[in-house]
């Protein structure tokens, strides 16, 4: 079976977001897959889906710190269009991507114990953000 829909993210300030919950909240047939997988692809170029730590909310802090350190917005881009944010929040999606790939079981995801979905948001004002979900499966 193949199941595809198209997700909403409610908008989330500049940061890293865990999303798990509202994610697999939307899922319409999750529960039907015994084994499979689940594909996401977040249709942005300046926002990243990432898994990392669930327990901790420190965890985003800290990554969104790191990334300000590691991209800094005052460097000489080229690409300013849309704000100094702008390019910043390209090269943090590239570097963290934009696509996850998870297995299912029993109509769960099976991320490890302390896993969780991360929304990488990079833009200062990036609004809502949709999610192409595809899930395969028995």
């Amino acid at each position: 079976m193949w199941y595809q829909q198209t997700l909403i993210i409610s908008p989330h300030r500049r940061g890293f977001h865990l999303v798990t919950e509202e994610i697999t909240g939307q899922l319409n047939h999750l529960s039907e897959i015994q084994t499979g997988l689940l594909h996401l692809l977040l249709q942005h170029t300046s926002a990243s889906l990432t898994l990392n730590e669930n327990c901790d909310p420190s965890v985003g802090v800290d990554m969104e710190n790191h990334f300000l350190r590691q991209v800094p917005e005052d460097a000489p881009y080229r690409h300013d269009y849309e704000g100094a944010d702008d390019m910043p929040a390209h090269i943090k999606s590239s570097v963290l991507g934009a696509s996850l790939l998870i297995p299912i079981g029993q109509g769960q995801l099976l991320l490890g114990t302390w896993q969780g979905i991360w929304l990488g948001e990079h833009r200062n004002r990036g609004g809502e953000r949709r999610i192409i979900a595809t899930l395969h499966g028995e």
